[in-house]
Protein backbone atom coordinates (compact mmCIF):
# COMPACT_ATOMS: atom_id res chain seq x y z
CA UNK A 1 0.00 0.00 0.00
CA UNK A 2 1.91 3.45 -1.07
CA UNK A 3 0.98 6.42 1.11
CA UNK A 4 2.41 10.02 0.42
CA UNK A 5 2.89 12.90 3.08
CA UNK A 6 4.71 16.06 3.10
CA UNK A 7 8.76 16.48 3.62
CA UNK A 8 9.08 19.67 5.89
CA UNK A 9 13.22 20.60 6.87
CA UNK A 10 14.50 23.94 8.46
CA UNK A 11 14.44 25.03 4.67
CA UNK A 12 10.20 25.23 4.03
CA UNK A 13 7.99 22.97 2.80
CA UNK A 14 8.76 20.65 -0.25
CA UNK A 15 6.17 19.08 -1.29
CA UNK A 16 4.18 15.69 -1.30
CA UNK A 17 6.19 12.74 -2.32
CA UNK A 18 6.03 8.93 -1.77
CA UNK A 19 7.47 6.77 1.36
CA UNK A 20 9.81 4.61 0.14
CA UNK A 21 8.79 1.55 2.52
CA UNK A 22 6.30 1.71 5.49
CA UNK A 23 7.43 3.48 8.41
CA UNK A 24 10.85 3.67 7.54
CA UNK A 25 11.97 6.65 4.82
CA UNK A 26 12.89 9.95 5.58
CA UNK A 27 13.69 12.62 2.68
CA UNK A 28 16.00 14.76 1.14
CA UNK A 29 15.36 18.20 -0.34
CA UNK A 30 15.85 18.18 -4.18
CA UNK A 31 16.48 21.27 -6.64
CA UNK A 32 12.92 23.01 -7.51
CA UNK A 33 13.88 21.05 -11.08
CA UNK A 34 13.28 17.62 -9.93
CA UNK A 35 10.66 18.49 -7.10
CA UNK A 36 7.64 15.95 -8.03
CA UNK A 37 4.43 16.82 -8.07
CA UNK A 38 2.63 12.84 -8.26
CA UNK A 39 3.93 10.47 -6.07
CA UNK A 40 6.75 8.21 -6.95
CA UNK A 41 5.42 4.27 -6.83
CA UNK A 42 7.12 1.08 -7.12
CA UNK A 43 6.79 -2.63 -5.84
CA UNK A 44 7.42 -2.26 -2.46
CA UNK A 45 7.98 -6.08 -2.27
CA UNK A 46 11.40 -5.38 -4.39
CA UNK A 47 12.49 -2.74 -2.83
CA UNK A 48 14.90 -3.49 0.28
CA UNK A 49 16.61 -1.14 2.78
CA UNK A 50 19.95 -1.89 4.83
CA UNK A 51 18.75 -3.28 8.36
CA UNK A 52 20.59 -3.51 11.50
CA UNK A 53 23.79 -5.75 11.56
CA UNK A 54 26.13 -7.25 14.23
CA UNK A 55 29.53 -8.08 12.69
CA UNK A 56 32.70 -9.30 14.36
CA UNK A 57 35.74 -7.11 13.00
CA UNK A 58 37.60 -8.94 10.25
CA UNK A 59 34.87 -9.87 8.73
CA UNK A 60 33.21 -9.01 5.68
CA UNK A 61 29.44 -7.38 5.69
CA UNK A 62 26.72 -6.41 3.37
CA UNK A 63 23.97 -3.53 3.58
CA UNK A 64 21.24 -4.14 1.29
CA UNK A 65 20.09 -1.45 -1.01
CA UNK A 66 17.77 -2.40 -3.84
CA UNK A 67 15.85 0.45 -5.79
CA UNK A 68 13.65 -1.15 -8.82
CA UNK A 69 13.10 0.95 -11.50
CA UNK A 70 14.98 3.44 -10.63
CA UNK A 71 18.29 4.69 -12.49
CA UNK A 72 19.66 7.75 -10.81
CA UNK A 73 22.49 8.17 -8.34
CA UNK A 74 22.69 6.36 -4.84
CA UNK A 75 24.32 7.85 -2.58
CA UNK A 76 25.24 6.16 0.57
CA UNK A 77 25.43 7.94 3.96
CA UNK A 78 27.57 6.89 7.07
CA UNK A 79 26.81 8.76 10.30
CA UNK A 80 25.87 11.85 8.12
CA UNK A 81 28.87 12.02 6.15
CA UNK A 82 28.54 10.84 2.65
CA UNK A 83 30.82 7.90 1.42
CA UNK A 84 30.37 8.62 -2.37
CA UNK A 85 28.03 9.51 -4.89
CA UNK A 86 26.86 6.47 -7.35
CA UNK A 87 29.32 3.41 -7.42
CA UNK A 88 32.30 5.53 -7.04
CA UNK A 89 33.41 5.43 -3.40
CA UNK A 90 37.52 5.83 -3.96
CA UNK A 91 38.18 7.10 -1.12
CA UNK A 92 37.24 4.32 1.21
CA UNK A 93 39.00 1.23 -0.68
CA UNK A 94 37.54 -1.40 1.84
CA UNK A 95 33.81 -0.46 0.49
CA UNK A 96 32.34 -1.59 -2.52
CA UNK A 97 28.32 -0.95 -4.15
CA UNK A 98 27.83 -4.33 -5.52
CA UNK A 99 24.66 -5.70 -7.12
CA UNK A 100 22.62 -4.98 -10.39
CA UNK A 101 22.87 -1.70 -11.51
CA UNK A 102 20.39 -2.13 -14.17
CA UNK A 103 18.08 -3.72 -11.46
CA UNK A 104 18.57 -1.04 -8.71
CA UNK A 105 20.69 -2.63 -6.76
CA UNK A 106 23.16 -0.65 -4.63
CA UNK A 107 23.91 -2.58 -1.96
CA UNK A 108 27.40 -1.95 0.27
CA UNK A 109 30.14 -4.11 0.72
CA UNK A 110 32.66 -3.25 3.37
CA UNK A 111 35.13 -6.02 2.72
CA UNK A 112 36.90 -6.34 6.04
CA UNK A 113 35.01 -4.52 9.06
CA UNK A 114 37.04 -2.55 11.62
CA UNK A 115 35.90 -0.69 14.61
CA UNK A 116 35.39 2.83 12.53
CA UNK A 117 32.91 0.93 10.17
CA UNK A 118 30.86 0.81 13.46
CA UNK A 119 27.99 3.30 12.53
CA UNK A 120 24.63 4.57 11.17
CA UNK A 121 24.45 3.99 7.43
CA UNK A 122 21.72 5.31 5.14
CA UNK A 123 20.95 4.67 1.43
CA UNK A 124 19.34 7.34 -0.22
CA UNK A 125 17.88 7.85 -3.78
CA UNK A 126 18.64 11.48 -5.18
CA UNK A 127 16.47 11.88 -7.83
CA UNK A 128 14.09 10.47 -6.03
CA UNK A 129 14.34 12.29 -2.93
CA UNK A 130 14.26 9.42 -1.12
CA UNK A 131 16.52 7.61 1.27
CA UNK A 132 16.36 4.60 3.87
CA UNK A 133 15.48 3.66 7.15
CA UNK A 134 18.75 4.09 9.16
CA UNK A 135 20.67 0.73 9.62
CA UNK A 136 22.90 0.51 12.79
CA UNK A 137 26.20 -1.89 11.71
CA UNK A 138 27.75 -2.83 15.08
CA UNK A 139 31.36 -4.45 15.04
CA UNK A 140 32.51 -6.57 17.91
CA UNK A 141 36.41 -6.82 18.89
CA UNK A 142 37.47 -9.69 20.38
CA UNK A 143 39.59 -8.67 23.40
CA UNK A 144 43.46 -8.72 23.29
CA UNK A 145 45.20 -12.05 24.23
CA UNK A 146 44.73 -11.87 28.20
CA UNK A 147 47.95 -11.16 29.94
CA UNK A 148 48.46 -12.38 34.01
CA UNK A 149 50.80 -10.05 35.36
CA UNK A 150 54.09 -11.99 36.60
CA UNK A 151 53.19 -15.12 34.41
CA UNK A 152 53.96 -17.36 33.17
CA UNK A 153 55.33 -18.53 36.56
CA UNK A 154 54.69 -16.83 40.01
CA UNK A 155 57.06 -17.53 42.70
CA UNK A 156 54.92 -17.37 46.80
CA UNK A 157 56.05 -18.27 49.76
CA UNK A 158 54.13 -20.75 51.62
CA UNK A 159 50.94 -19.33 54.14
CA UNK A 160 51.50 -16.28 51.88
CA UNK A 161 48.04 -15.32 50.33
CA UNK A 162 47.83 -15.24 46.40
CA UNK A 163 46.66 -12.20 44.75
CA UNK A 164 46.55 -12.90 40.57
CA UNK A 165 45.89 -10.07 37.86
CA UNK A 166 44.33 -10.72 34.11
CA UNK A 167 43.50 -7.63 32.31
CA UNK A 168 42.13 -8.39 28.61
CA UNK A 169 41.74 -4.97 26.69
CA UNK A 170 40.43 -2.78 23.23
CA UNK A 171 37.40 -5.14 23.48
CA UNK A 172 33.95 -4.33 22.15
CA UNK A 173 32.06 -4.91 24.06
CA UNK A 174 34.52 -5.36 26.97
CA UNK A 175 35.09 -8.33 28.03
CA UNK A 176 34.13 -10.86 30.58
CA UNK A 177 37.04 -12.74 32.49
CA UNK A 178 36.65 -16.05 34.81
CA UNK A 179 39.29 -17.19 36.26
CA UNK A 180 40.01 -21.50 36.41
CA UNK A 181 41.46 -23.90 38.30
CA UNK A 182 41.58 -27.66 37.32
CA UNK A 183 38.48 -26.61 35.23
CA UNK A 184 36.11 -25.44 38.10
CA UNK A 185 35.48 -21.28 37.91
CA UNK A 186 37.39 -20.07 41.58
CA UNK A 187 34.73 -17.41 42.32
CA UNK A 188 35.31 -14.07 44.48
CA UNK A 189 37.11 -11.86 41.60
CA UNK A 190 36.77 -8.48 41.36
CA UNK A 191 36.68 -6.55 38.33
CA UNK A 192 36.79 -2.81 36.87
CA UNK A 193 36.55 -1.39 33.62
CA UNK A 194 38.05 1.64 31.41
CA UNK A 195 36.46 2.82 28.67
CA UNK A 196 39.20 3.82 25.85
CA UNK A 197 39.56 6.97 24.13
CA UNK A 198 37.71 6.05 20.91
CA UNK A 199 34.33 5.52 23.25
CA UNK A 200 33.74 2.49 22.09
CA UNK A 201 36.25 -0.08 23.11
CA UNK A 202 37.04 -1.16 27.09
CA UNK A 203 39.62 -2.89 28.82
CA UNK A 204 39.06 -4.99 32.23
CA UNK A 205 40.98 -6.07 35.07
CA UNK A 206 40.36 -9.06 36.90
CA UNK A 207 41.91 -9.36 40.55
CA UNK A 208 41.81 -12.73 42.09
CA UNK A 209 42.58 -13.46 46.15
CA UNK A 210 43.80 -16.84 47.22
CA UNK A 211 43.73 -17.56 50.53
CA UNK A 212 47.03 -19.40 51.76
CA UNK A 213 45.60 -22.58 52.80
CA UNK A 214 43.97 -22.52 48.63
CA UNK A 215 47.39 -22.61 47.16
CA UNK A 216 49.15 -25.38 46.24
CA UNK A 217 52.72 -26.39 44.50
CA UNK A 218 52.60 -26.40 41.21
CA UNK A 219 49.35 -25.49 40.52
CA UNK A 220 47.80 -24.14 36.98
CA UNK A 221 45.57 -21.27 37.10
CA UNK A 222 44.12 -20.26 34.11
CA UNK A 223 42.20 -16.22 33.47
CA UNK A 224 39.60 -16.93 30.36
CA UNK A 225 38.29 -13.65 27.78
CA UNK A 226 35.73 -13.60 26.49
CA UNK A 227 32.93 -11.86 24.68
CA UNK A 228 30.21 -12.11 21.82
CA UNK A 229 33.09 -11.14 19.03
CA UNK A 230 34.63 -14.53 20.63
CA UNK A 231 32.38 -16.84 22.46
CA UNK A 232 35.29 -19.03 22.82
CA UNK A 233 37.16 -16.81 24.39
CA UNK A 234 41.20 -16.78 24.93
CA UNK A 235 43.31 -17.99 27.94
CA UNK A 236 46.23 -18.31 29.78
CA UNK A 237 47.93 -19.81 32.67
CA UNK A 238 50.31 -19.39 35.49
CA UNK A 239 52.18 -21.93 37.80
CA UNK A 240 52.34 -21.75 41.22
CA UNK A 241 56.46 -22.23 42.81
CA UNK A 242 55.84 -22.70 46.34
CA UNK A 243 58.91 -21.71 48.55
CA UNK A 244 57.83 -24.23 51.29
CA UNK A 245 58.05 -22.63 55.32
CA UNK A 246 55.95 -24.66 57.23
CA UNK A 247 51.84 -24.83 56.42
CA UNK A 248 50.28 -25.05 59.89
CA UNK A 249 46.99 -26.19 61.01
CA UNK A 250 46.03 -25.65 64.88
CA UNK A 251 43.22 -27.92 66.44
CA UNK A 252 41.95 -27.29 70.16
CA UNK A 253 40.07 -30.19 71.71
CA UNK A 254 37.64 -30.63 73.44
CA UNK A 255 35.63 -27.48 72.69
CA UNK A 256 32.88 -25.89 74.27
CA UNK A 257 34.39 -26.98 76.89
CA UNK A 258 33.48 -25.61 80.81
CA UNK A 259 35.87 -23.82 82.80
CA UNK A 260 38.45 -24.80 85.48
CA UNK A 261 38.52 -28.12 82.81
CA UNK A 262 41.60 -29.20 80.54
CA UNK A 263 41.89 -29.01 76.90
CA UNK A 264 44.34 -30.06 74.17
CA UNK A 265 46.31 -27.81 71.71
CA UNK A 266 47.43 -29.67 68.56
CA UNK A 267 49.62 -27.88 66.11
CA UNK A 268 50.52 -30.22 62.84
CA UNK A 269 53.07 -28.86 60.28
CA UNK A 270 53.86 -29.46 57.02
CA UNK A 271 57.49 -28.09 56.33
CA UNK A 272 60.26 -28.62 53.61
CA UNK A 273 62.85 -28.71 55.42
CA UNK A 274 61.81 -29.66 58.20
CA UNK A 275 60.43 -28.27 61.31
CA UNK A 276 63.13 -26.94 63.78
CA UNK A 277 61.23 -25.00 66.44
CA UNK A 278 58.04 -25.25 68.00
CA UNK A 279 56.55 -21.82 69.75
CA UNK A 280 53.68 -21.52 72.21
CA UNK A 281 52.10 -17.91 73.18
CA UNK A 282 49.37 -16.56 74.90
CA UNK A 283 48.33 -13.17 74.06
CA UNK A 284 51.78 -12.33 72.76
CA UNK A 285 53.53 -13.81 76.27
CA UNK A 286 55.64 -16.85 75.60
CA UNK A 287 54.28 -20.14 77.24
CA UNK A 288 57.65 -22.03 78.56
CA UNK A 289 56.66 -24.69 79.73
CA UNK A 290 55.23 -25.85 76.25
CA UNK A 291 57.32 -27.67 73.31
CA UNK A 292 56.58 -29.91 70.78
CA UNK A 293 53.19 -29.99 68.74
CA UNK A 294 51.25 -30.58 71.78
CA UNK A 295 50.01 -27.95 74.52
CA UNK A 296 47.88 -29.16 77.01
CA UNK A 297 46.54 -26.88 79.78
CA UNK A 298 43.28 -25.85 82.01
CA UNK A 299 41.28 -22.90 80.87
CA UNK A 300 39.64 -19.98 82.26
CA UNK A 301 37.29 -17.41 80.47
CA UNK A 302 40.28 -15.60 79.21
CA UNK A 303 41.18 -18.23 76.74
CA UNK A 304 37.72 -17.04 75.31
CA UNK A 305 39.03 -13.60 73.96
CA UNK A 306 43.07 -13.96 74.48
CA UNK A 307 43.55 -16.65 71.72
CA UNK A 308 46.53 -19.02 72.03
CA UNK A 309 48.84 -18.99 69.10
CA UNK A 310 51.77 -21.77 67.58
CA UNK A 311 54.67 -20.82 66.07
CA UNK A 312 56.57 -23.19 63.59
CA UNK A 313 59.67 -22.39 62.28
CA UNK A 314 62.36 -24.18 59.48
CA UNK A 315 64.81 -23.13 57.26
CA UNK A 316 63.00 -20.38 54.91
CA UNK A 317 60.27 -18.93 57.93
CA UNK A 318 58.50 -19.24 60.53
CA UNK A 319 54.11 -19.40 60.46
CA UNK A 320 52.28 -19.08 62.88
CA UNK A 321 48.67 -19.84 63.81
CA UNK A 322 46.26 -18.72 67.25
CA UNK A 323 43.16 -19.95 68.35
CA UNK A 324 40.84 -19.14 70.73
CA UNK A 325 38.75 -21.63 72.92
CA UNK A 326 34.72 -22.12 73.23
CA UNK A 327 35.03 -21.52 76.98
CA UNK A 328 31.79 -21.69 78.98
CA UNK A 329 31.93 -19.29 81.95
CA UNK A 330 29.95 -17.46 84.24
CA UNK A 331 29.33 -13.67 84.12
CA UNK A 332 32.06 -11.26 84.87
CA UNK A 333 31.36 -7.30 84.39
CA UNK A 334 33.31 -5.01 81.97
CA UNK A 335 31.17 -2.06 82.62
CA UNK A 336 30.37 -1.33 86.78
CA UNK A 337 27.04 0.64 86.82
CA UNK A 338 27.67 3.74 89.18
CA UNK A 339 25.33 5.10 91.97
CA UNK A 340 23.07 8.35 90.82
CA UNK A 341 22.44 11.33 92.71
CA UNK A 342 19.24 13.59 90.26
CA UNK A 343 16.99 15.99 91.05
CA UNK A 344 13.17 14.95 91.36
CA UNK A 345 11.89 15.24 87.35
CA UNK A 346 14.87 14.48 85.68
CA UNK A 347 16.04 10.89 83.89
CA UNK A 348 18.00 8.24 85.87
CA UNK A 349 20.06 6.41 83.36
CA UNK A 350 22.14 3.17 84.80
CA UNK A 351 24.65 1.39 82.87
CA UNK A 352 26.49 -1.81 83.07
CA UNK A 353 28.29 -4.53 81.28
CA UNK A 354 28.45 -8.05 81.50
CA UNK A 355 30.41 -11.02 79.57
CA UNK A 356 29.53 -14.56 79.42
CA UNK A 357 29.55 -17.71 77.54
CA UNK A 358 27.37 -18.90 76.49
CA UNK A 359 25.27 -15.71 75.86
CA UNK A 360 23.60 -14.22 79.27
CA UNK A 361 20.79 -12.38 80.34
CA UNK A 362 21.03 -8.88 81.68
CA UNK A 363 17.85 -8.16 84.45
CA UNK A 364 17.56 -4.69 85.83
CA UNK A 365 15.39 -5.00 89.05
CA UNK A 366 14.68 -2.77 91.86
CA UNK A 367 15.61 -4.11 95.24
CA UNK A 368 13.20 -5.95 96.71
CA UNK A 369 10.71 -5.45 93.95
CA UNK A 370 10.22 -8.42 91.87
CA UNK A 371 9.47 -6.29 89.03
CA UNK A 372 12.11 -6.71 85.88
CA UNK A 373 12.67 -3.11 84.69
CA UNK A 374 15.12 -3.82 81.24
CA UNK A 375 16.90 -6.20 79.87
CA UNK A 376 19.18 -4.05 78.50
CA UNK A 377 22.41 -3.23 79.34
CA UNK A 378 21.26 0.12 79.79
CA UNK A 379 18.27 0.79 82.13
CA UNK A 380 16.56 4.32 81.72
CA UNK A 381 14.33 5.72 84.53
CA UNK A 382 11.86 8.91 83.05
CA UNK A 383 11.51 11.22 85.25
CA UNK A 384 11.80 10.13 88.81
CA UNK A 385 10.01 10.59 91.62
CA UNK A 386 10.71 10.33 95.10
CA UNK A 387 9.63 6.98 95.86
CA UNK A 388 11.93 5.83 92.71
CA UNK A 389 15.01 6.60 95.40
CA UNK A 390 16.56 3.61 96.96
CA UNK A 391 18.93 0.20 95.91
CA UNK A 392 18.99 -1.14 91.89
CA UNK A 393 20.43 -4.23 91.13
CA UNK A 394 22.09 -5.15 87.77
CA UNK A 395 21.97 -9.49 87.43
CA UNK A 396 23.29 -11.33 84.85
CA UNK A 397 23.23 -14.75 84.06
CA UNK A 398 24.71 -17.54 82.20
CA UNK A 399 21.60 -20.55 82.02
CA UNK A 400 23.46 -23.99 83.65
CA UNK A 401 26.51 -22.06 84.14
CA UNK A 402 26.50 -19.12 86.43
CA UNK A 403 25.00 -15.24 87.65
CA UNK A 404 26.47 -12.34 88.89
CA UNK A 405 25.07 -8.86 90.15
CA UNK A 406 25.73 -5.44 91.28
CA UNK A 407 24.20 -2.77 93.51
CA UNK A 408 23.86 0.65 92.95
CA UNK A 409 21.39 3.49 94.70
CA UNK A 410 19.38 6.04 93.32
CA UNK A 411 19.51 9.35 95.23
CA UNK A 412 16.46 12.01 94.38
CA UNK A 413 16.85 15.41 94.75
CA UNK A 414 13.10 16.46 96.17
CA UNK A 415 11.44 18.25 98.92
CA UNK A 416 11.95 17.11 102.43
CA UNK A 417 9.21 13.86 103.64
CA UNK A 418 7.65 13.48 106.88
CA UNK A 419 6.97 10.22 108.43
CA UNK A 420 6.43 10.19 111.79
CA UNK A 421 3.38 8.69 114.03
CA UNK A 422 0.49 11.37 114.07
CA UNK A 423 0.06 10.20 117.58
CA UNK A 424 2.34 9.82 120.21
CA UNK A 425 2.30 9.44 124.31
CA UNK A 426 3.17 10.53 127.85
CA UNK A 427 2.89 10.51 131.67
CA UNK A 428 1.21 13.35 133.17
CA UNK A 429 3.74 15.22 135.14
CA UNK A 430 6.41 13.36 133.74
CA UNK A 431 9.20 14.42 131.10
CA UNK A 432 7.96 13.98 127.17
CA UNK A 433 9.24 13.37 123.59
CA UNK A 434 7.52 14.30 120.58
CA UNK A 435 10.00 13.09 117.45
CA UNK A 436 9.71 13.91 113.93
CA UNK A 437 11.53 11.53 111.23
CA UNK A 438 12.73 13.39 107.84
CA UNK A 439 13.61 12.05 104.78
CA UNK A 440 15.42 14.86 102.90
CA UNK A 441 18.02 14.69 100.01
CA UNK A 442 19.78 17.70 100.17
CA UNK A 443 19.35 17.24 103.80
CA UNK A 444 17.04 19.77 105.63
CA UNK A 445 18.29 23.07 105.48
CA UNK A 446 15.86 24.09 108.72
CA UNK A 447 13.81 22.10 111.09
CA UNK A 448 10.92 24.19 113.23
CA UNK A 449 8.57 23.13 115.54
CA UNK A 450 5.47 25.43 116.48
CA UNK A 451 2.62 25.14 118.73
CA UNK A 452 -0.15 27.72 119.89
CA UNK A 453 1.87 31.16 119.13
CA UNK A 454 5.89 29.57 119.72
CA UNK A 455 8.21 28.61 117.27
CA UNK A 456 10.96 26.61 118.39
CA UNK A 457 14.09 25.31 115.87
CA UNK A 458 16.69 24.41 118.85
CA UNK A 459 18.06 24.98 121.55
CA UNK A 460 15.80 25.91 124.89
CA UNK A 461 12.66 27.58 125.44
CA UNK A 462 10.83 27.53 128.75
CA UNK A 463 9.82 23.55 129.50
CA UNK A 464 10.58 23.30 125.74
CA UNK A 465 13.74 21.80 124.15
CA UNK A 466 14.76 20.77 120.35
CA UNK A 467 17.26 18.66 119.14
CA UNK A 468 18.10 16.89 115.98
CA UNK A 469 20.22 14.48 115.02
CA UNK A 470 21.19 12.83 111.23
CA UNK A 471 21.40 8.68 110.87
CA UNK A 472 22.11 6.81 107.81
CA UNK A 473 18.43 6.31 106.87
CA UNK A 474 16.88 10.53 107.88
CA UNK A 475 17.39 13.21 110.27
CA UNK A 476 15.07 13.06 113.90
CA UNK A 477 14.28 16.27 115.24
CA UNK A 478 12.88 15.50 119.27
CA UNK A 479 10.80 18.17 121.02
CA UNK A 480 10.97 17.66 124.78
CA UNK A 481 8.91 18.89 126.92
CA UNK A 482 10.31 18.69 130.21
CA UNK A 483 6.92 18.07 132.43
CA UNK A 484 4.22 17.50 130.64
CA UNK A 485 0.88 19.19 132.12
CA UNK A 486 -2.93 18.43 131.10
CA UNK A 487 -3.07 21.69 128.50
CA UNK A 488 0.50 19.42 126.58
CA UNK A 489 -2.47 16.70 125.92
CA UNK A 490 -4.87 19.90 124.11
CA UNK A 491 -1.97 20.73 122.07
CA UNK A 492 -1.61 20.25 118.06
CA UNK A 493 2.61 20.26 117.34
CA UNK A 494 3.72 20.71 114.09
CA UNK A 495 6.92 20.16 112.79
CA UNK A 496 7.82 21.34 109.72
CA UNK A 497 11.22 20.72 107.69
CA UNK A 498 12.90 22.66 104.51
CA UNK A 499 15.16 22.31 101.71
CA UNK A 500 16.17 23.61 98.69
CA UNK A 501 13.33 21.78 96.79
CA UNK A 502 10.36 22.88 98.78
CA UNK A 503 8.89 21.44 102.44
CA UNK A 504 6.72 18.92 104.28
CA UNK A 505 4.75 19.18 107.46
CA UNK A 506 3.04 16.81 109.75
CA UNK A 507 0.99 17.73 113.12
CA UNK A 508 1.47 15.40 115.63
CA UNK A 509 -1.27 15.12 118.91
CA UNK A 510 0.30 14.21 122.21
CA UNK A 511 -2.35 11.45 124.12
CA UNK A 512 -1.74 10.84 127.76
CA UNK A 513 0.12 7.23 128.90
CA UNK A 514 -1.22 5.39 131.79
CA UNK A 515 1.51 4.65 134.56
CA UNK A 516 0.73 0.94 134.24
CA UNK A 517 -2.60 0.34 132.32
CA UNK A 518 -5.45 -1.87 134.52
CA UNK A 519 -6.01 -4.45 131.56
CA UNK A 520 -2.25 -5.15 131.86
CA UNK A 521 -2.64 -5.90 135.98
CA UNK A 522 -5.90 -8.16 135.90
CA UNK A 523 -4.31 -10.02 132.87
CA UNK A 524 -0.79 -10.79 134.67
CA UNK A 525 -3.42 -11.97 138.19
CA UNK A 526 -5.20 -14.20 136.39
CA UNK A 527 -2.41 -15.55 134.63
CA UNK A 528 -0.46 -16.79 137.64
CA UNK A 529 -3.45 -17.80 139.52
CA UNK A 530 -4.58 -20.56 136.40
CA UNK A 531 -0.82 -21.10 136.45
CA UNK A 532 -0.93 -21.72 140.21
CA UNK A 533 -4.03 -24.01 140.08
CA UNK A 534 -3.17 -26.46 137.32
CA UNK A 535 -0.08 -27.02 139.40
CA UNK A 536 -1.39 -27.86 142.73
CA UNK A 537 -3.99 -30.23 140.66
CA UNK A 538 -0.90 -32.10 139.47
CA UNK A 539 0.47 -32.33 142.89
CA UNK A 540 -2.78 -33.55 144.69
CA UNK A 541 -3.63 -36.06 141.44
CA UNK A 542 0.02 -37.34 142.37
CA UNK A 543 -0.52 -38.10 146.08
CA UNK A 544 -3.96 -39.28 145.75
CA UNK A 545 -2.60 -42.23 143.03
CA UNK A 546 0.33 -42.80 145.75
CA UNK A 547 -2.27 -43.05 148.93
CA UNK A 548 -4.37 -45.71 146.77
CA UNK A 549 -1.42 -47.95 146.19
CA UNK A 550 0.16 -47.42 150.13
CA UNK A 551 -2.64 -47.67 152.38
CA UNK A 552 -4.76 -50.50 151.75
CA UNK A 553 -6.75 -51.07 154.43
CA UNK A 554 -5.81 -48.29 156.56
CA UNK A 555 -9.21 -46.38 157.47
CA UNK A 556 -8.59 -42.77 158.54
CA UNK A 557 -11.50 -40.50 160.45
CA UNK A 558 -12.57 -37.25 159.60
CA UNK A 559 -11.50 -35.91 162.53
CA UNK A 560 -7.67 -36.45 161.12
CA UNK A 561 -7.46 -33.63 158.76
CA UNK A 562 -5.94 -30.54 159.68
CA UNK A 563 -5.78 -27.29 157.59
CA UNK A 564 -3.08 -25.05 158.48
CA UNK A 565 -3.97 -21.51 157.60
CA UNK A 566 -1.21 -18.94 157.56
CA UNK A 567 -2.11 -15.46 158.76
CA UNK A 568 -0.40 -12.83 156.04
CA UNK A 569 -1.82 -9.56 155.51
CA UNK A 570 -2.62 -9.83 152.20
CA UNK A 571 -1.57 -6.22 149.23
CA UNK A 572 -4.89 -5.87 148.66
CA UNK A 573 -8.92 -6.77 148.94
CA UNK A 574 -8.85 -8.35 145.66
CA UNK A 575 -5.23 -10.40 146.23
CA UNK A 576 -7.16 -11.56 149.94
CA UNK A 577 -9.85 -13.07 148.64
CA UNK A 578 -8.18 -14.76 145.86
CA UNK A 579 -5.90 -16.06 148.10
CA UNK A 580 -9.19 -17.18 150.13
CA UNK A 581 -10.86 -19.21 147.19
CA UNK A 582 -7.30 -20.92 146.18
CA UNK A 583 -6.82 -22.17 150.31
CA UNK A 584 -10.45 -23.52 150.17
CA UNK A 585 -9.96 -25.34 147.43
CA UNK A 586 -6.59 -26.96 148.56
CA UNK A 587 -8.97 -28.39 151.31
CA UNK A 588 -11.49 -29.83 149.16
CA UNK A 589 -8.93 -31.78 147.22
CA UNK A 590 -7.47 -32.85 150.03
CA UNK A 591 -10.62 -34.13 151.71
CA UNK A 592 -11.19 -35.89 148.21
CA UNK A 593 -8.03 -37.61 148.13
CA UNK A 594 -8.01 -38.86 151.60
CA UNK A 595 -8.16 -42.73 151.83
CA UNK A 596 -11.99 -43.85 153.49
Amino acid sequence: MQTSRVYTTARGRLGRVSEWLPGGCGLLPLPASQKRTEPYTSPAQENQQPQDQVVVSGQPVTLLCAIPEYDGFVLWIKDGLALGVGRDLSSYPQYLVVGNHLSGEHHLKILRAELQDDAVYECQAIQAAIRSRPARLTVLVPPDDPVILGGPVISLRAGDPLNLTCHADNAKPAASIIWLRKGEVINGATYSKTLLRDGKRESIVSTLFISPGDVENGQSIVCRATNKAIPGGKETSVTIDIQHPPLVNLSVEPQPVLEDNVVTFHCSAKANPAVTQYRWAKRGHIIKEASGEVYRTTVDYTYFSEPVSCEVTNALGSTNLSRTVDVYFGPRMTMEPQSLLVDLGSDAVFSCAWIGNPSLTIVWMKRGSGVVLSNEKTLTLKSVRQEDAGKYVCRAVVPRVGAGEREVTLTVNGPPIISSTQTQHALHGEKGRIKCFIRSTPPPDRIAWSWKENVLESGTSGRYTVETVSTEEGVISTLTISSIVRADFQTIYNCTAWNSFGSDTEIIRLKEQESVPMAVIIGVAVGAGVAFLVLMATIVAFCCARSQRNLKGVVSAKNDIRVEIVHKEPASGREAEEHSTIKQLMVRMRLLCSPR
